[in-house]
């Protein structure tokens, strides 16, 4: 189940996914697009299903750890409901600028945010998407401020930063990476905790002068929780081996993703981690969903 568009690197991603469980298991993988509600109403489908592992969800931030803070009425509770059942891969949040932009670097960013506060301008996707607590994240972490300019999706926010409109995005890569290969848009630093091989030579914004800043996306697969033990192993262990095998790491390079992979409780830490952290941000910063 694919709680967004068909076309999205989500969507793609899945797909993939669905390619390697039909390879591994021996059963076809059939990937089914249910949007709506942020990815709300993919996660209920899930949910509504029998807890057999025969249904799955492709899970991003969204439906998973941001969700659950910005819609009190959401009809489930993402660490009680689901089961993590394989961590995919993730991708770090990028800083990036238009390509004659004069902000060359974090130092430039907040030598101009200190100095006009609150002047500086920074596009998301929209109301409590990635991108935007990624902003709010980096405001609160360098103690500068920022104007927010929520957008209907990323690609108007892209075309206002590259015709100057905006001054600054902290996107995921892989839904700028077009913007950068035909550079239209510069990066300037990376939201990872370590330089990523994705974009070697980019410094991470903690090493660029604001510490503790982390903001990185992600991509697993989960089922209903209560499913069986043996089915939750298999699965696992057939989406670890494929993004280990060489074509598919090199093919998920090129969305932008580096490959994760690991045991279900591991990448259910990780889920419990990344709640929290979002909880504290949009607490912090008073988002509310609009």
């Amino acid at each position: 189940m694919i709680p967004f568009a068909a076309g999205g690197s989500t969507d793609i991603l899945a797909r993939l996914c669905a390619q390697i469980l039909t390879e591994k298991l021996g059963q076809t993988a059939v990937a089914e697009n249910i949007t709506g509600a942020g990815g709300t109403i993919g996660a209920q489908r899930v949910l509504d299903a029998p807890a057999d592992g025969y249904t799955l969800m492709a899970g991003t931030p969204g439906p998973i750890t941001i969700n659950p803070h910005l819609q009190p009425r959401i009809p489930y509770q993402p660490l009680r409901d689901f089961e993590p059942v394989a961590f995919v891969g993730a991708s770090p949040a990028v800083v990036v600028v238009r390509r004659d932009s004069p902000i060359r670097s974090i130092a430039d960013l907040l030598s101009a945010a200190k100095a006009n506060p609150g002047k500086l301008t920074y596009g998301s996707a929209g109301i409590g998407s990635f991108a935007h607590l990624s902003g709010e994240l980096f405001k609160w972490r360098a103690g500068v401020d920022l104007t927010h300019v929520p957008y209907r999706g990323t690609a108007p926010a892209a075309t206002d930063i590259i015709g100057g409109r905006i001054d600054v995005m902290f996107e995921n890569y892989p839904s700028v990476q077009a913007y950068l290969t035909g550079g239209e848009l510069r990066t300037i630093a990376i939201g990872a905790t370590a330089r990523s091989a994705l974009l070697p030579g980019v410094p991470t914004v903690m090493e660029a002068g604001v510490p503790g800043y982390e903001s990185t996306s992600w991509f697993g697969l989960f089922a209903r929780a209560g499913i069986p033990p043996a089915a939750l192993s298999a699965m696992n262990a057939a989406i670890n081996a494929g993004i280990a095998e060489p074509a598919m790491t090199a093919r998920l390079a090129g969305l932008g993703i580096e490959p994760a992979g690991g045991t279900p409780a591991a990448f259910r830490d990780y889920i419990a981690r990344r709640l929290d952290e979002t909880g504290e941000l949009i607490r912090t910063a008073r988002i509310t969903a609009e």
